[in-house]
């Protein structure tokens, strides 16, 4: 499927993944829609759509709650592909606002299948997580590993997989969900752990980890997981799937802080400060990636070193612009 002049809606378009993909759809002569609600789990967000109103005669966008189904419906007549980002975000937070993590992640993904249905859209992808696995039983994890959630946030991101799968099989929508891993890079959410530790290190004060730091993730930069979205939606023959997006690889949680506080120019000088285990966490992700290979074409090329200095890059020039 070729994307140039298709009419696309992007929810959670002005989030950290969602404009990132946003971009590339412009950029691919796309008809772009967001429609995203704002939400103050963190703020900045509308300068994320920054460059993307470039584009004035490609872009719209849509102030709007993915949970108000006439508004949701409305914006989804309108378009013929959908691209679902939209979700409540945080392991911790969502421990904390459980209910909060239902009501958007899996009623508000019911919302967005309904209106698909209703308004005839022609394919759907949604952004799912590796926090549907829960503890692994083996690494790396293929997309037949167990899925035993063990956060409300896993839970609330499976229950809404299965309305996806669901609805492809009853109803015979297009539909194809993305189980992403650890996804980082420029205009990353606050509470992201590359972030989180940016942001205390360049205050001078200690990162934090939570565990002891032998916990390791399979780090995916932003653009590679964007890569595999627009090839998702591309690639015909691959309706009900559902793909790990991970880059293959997993680094401990200490040798990234120190990674991080040597970026920063910091070595020596910074130390770590460890803090209970929170609930909910896992100790590894690894991505078995090979059926994204296969299936979509899709190749991870960004390396952690290198997608910490775009990072880096970001995080610098972000902040001097707060200034």
């Amino acid at each position: 499927m070729e994307l140039s002049g298709k009419e696309v809606l992007v929810t959670g378009g002005a989030g950290f993944i969602g404009s990132h993909l946003v971009e590339e759809l412009l950029a691919e002569g796309a008809q772009v829609t967001v429609f995203d609600r704002f939400d103050d789990f963190y703020p900045g967000k509308s300068s994320n759509l920054r460059k993307a109103q470039s584009w004035e005669n490609q872009f719209k966008l849509i102030t709007g709650d993915i949970q108000d189904y006439p508004a949701l419906s409305a914006a989804i007549r309108e378009n013929e592909l959908v691209f679902h980002l939209a979700a409540q975000a945080g392991v911790r937070y969502c421990n904390e606002f459980p209910v909060k993590a239902n009501a958007v992640n899996v009623t508000g993904t019911l919302n967005v299948l309904e209106a698909c249905k209703e308004n005839n859209a022609k394919k759907l992808v949604y952004a799912s997580s590796s926090s549907i696995y829960g503890d692994p039983i083996y690494l790396p994890m293929d997309e037949k590993h167990p899925t035993n959630p063990n956060s409300p946030y896993g839970v609330s991101k499976l229950a809404a997989e299965q309305y996806v799968r669901v609805f492809g099989r009853v109803y015979g929508i297009d539909a194809v969900s993305l189980r992403y891993f650890s996804v980082y890079g420029p205009r990353g959410r606050p509470d992201q752990v590359i972030h989180a530790f940016a942001e205390k290190i360049a205050r001078g004060k200690e990162p934090i980890i939570f565990g002891d730091g032998t916990q390791t993730r399979d780090f995916t930069y932003v653009s590679d997981v964007v890569d595999a979205t627009m090839l998702a939606m591309k690639q015909d023959g691959v309706s009900g799937e559902a793909f790990n997006i991970g880059h293959g690889s997993r680094i401990a949680i200490n040798e990234l802080v120190n990674k991080v506080i040597t970026f920063m120019g910091k070595k020596g000088a910074v130390k770590p400060r460890y803090e209970e285990k929170s609930k909910g966490d896992f100790p590894d992700t690894e991505a078995d990636n090979e059926k994204a290979r296969q299936l979509l074409g899709w190749d991870p090329r960004v390396s952690v070193d290198e997608g910490l200095e775009h990072f880096f890059e970001w995080f610098s020039s972000d902040r001097g612009n707060k200034a």
